[in-house]
């Protein structure tokens, strides 16, 4: 690549992980450019939102340090786009039963893809983000393909956030802090004299930030009450609708006392919430189904022994991925916690990651099994 000719615009969210990508391309020579992405907002929702969405105080400080790097600061507004793609997904798969994850679907369908775009359109060579990921460019007869590896920082790695990403996409992506751990970008931001190195990373989900997931939904899925049943069908209490729950809750399920509840199942038709009494075997599972699989690269050949994770920041799980019908299965050596519908498993070789999918959960026996 480069330097002197290759035009990058870093998506500028306002943190120390951007921030430090942007300086170090423009310490590299490239000709860089930030921009920040107006995605979510008081003015766009209308409803209720967490203050700790501050997106105002989020671009002044993408703004500040493209003044400080003396490059160019632009800003997008995506928030039409945001709310098609991200929000009413995220709604609908939370009336469905299932449990979305809107992370992926906006590196899917908003940064990596309209933000993608956009950059291409204005003459950029690539674009860049602030992910703990690292991006391997492999060359073989002309043919150029790309990796994608868990950053070097295992306690920040976000390699489950993009495997729906293609080739025709890494093509165009720069990651770099993958190489680095946290508190090597935090050294490196205090060493460029950024306004933001001592900022706080954000959590959660933007739009729903701190607030009560159950209070957010509700703004658009009405609350239904319906009975709160152990595994045994004995009535326990009552819920104010089974969608505002995950498999695997604990907490303000409305059961106290003792050894806690879980949340095992959700009956959408019966509008009954099935808990479990601790963690029983119950809500363990050693198979899990999924419809369809992305790729980063060329597809496996199946059986395939690999390392798997059904969550963020879950530690490896070695399992088999096979054929099922006109889907897939996976089986996992050791029995998994809280499998929940709606979200993703993504698969690894060492710290290669392959690809993943949506888990559909169909439970079965496993083949193998007598």
């Amino acid at each position: 690549m480069n330097a002197s000719k290759s035009k990058i615009l870093v998506a500028m969210s306002g943190g120390v992980d951007s921030s430090v990508a942007a300086a170090l391309l423009t310490k590299q020579g490239f000709a860089v450019a930030g921009a920040y992405m107006k995605n979510f907002s008081q003015e766009s929702w209308k409803g209720i939102i967490h203050k700790e969405c501050p997106w105002e105080q989020d671009v002044k400080d993408a703004k500040r340090v493209c003044a400080m790097l003396g490059i160019p600061f632009m800003s997008f507004n995506f928030e039409k786009e945001y709310e098609k793609k991200v929000i009413d997904y995220f709604f609908s798969e939370y009336k469905a039963g299932r449990t979305p994850n809107p992370d992926i679907m906006c590196n899917k369908e908003i940064k990596f893809k309209i933000f993608l775009d956009k950059a291409k359109k204005l003459g950029f060579d690539y674009i860049a983000t602030g992910h703990y990921v690292q991006l391997k460019k492999i060359k073989k007869l002309r043919i150029t393909n790309y990796e994608l590896l868990k950053g070097r920082d295992p306690k920040k790695d976000q390699s489950y956030f993009l495997y729906t990403l293609t080739q025709k996409q890494l093509k165009h992506c720069l990651f770099p802090v993958g190489d680095y751990t946290k508190k090597e970008v935090r050294k490196h931001a205090k060493k460029f004299n950024l306004a933001n190195a001592e900022k706080k990373d954000s959590q959660g989900i933007c739009f729903v930030g701190h607030v009560n997931i159950h209070d957010f939904l509700k703004q658009r899925i009405k609350e239904k009450k319906g009975k709160i049943v152990d595994t045994n069908g004995r009535i326990l209490g009552e819920h104010k609708g089974v969608w505002y729950y995950t498999i695997g809750q604990r907490h303000g399920i409305g059961l106290g006392g003792g050894i806690p509840y879980y949340v095992l199942k959700k009956n959408i038709k019966k509008n009954q919430l099935v808990v479990t009494q601790g963690k029983t075997k119950d809500i363990y599972q050693k198979n899990l189904s999924i419809k369809k699989i992305h790729w980063i690269g060329k597809a496996p050949k199946l059986p395939l022994r690999c390392t798997a994770k059904i969550r963020y920041q879950q530690s490896d799980q070695r399992c088999l991925l096979d054929v099922l019908g006109r889907g897939f299965v996976v089986n996992f050596i050791k029995p998994q916690f809280a499998v929940a519908s709606g979200q993703s498993v993504v698969f690894y070789k060492k710290d290669v990651m392959l690809g993943g999918g949506i888990i559909h959960n169909v439970k079965f026996k496993n083949q193998n099994e007598k």
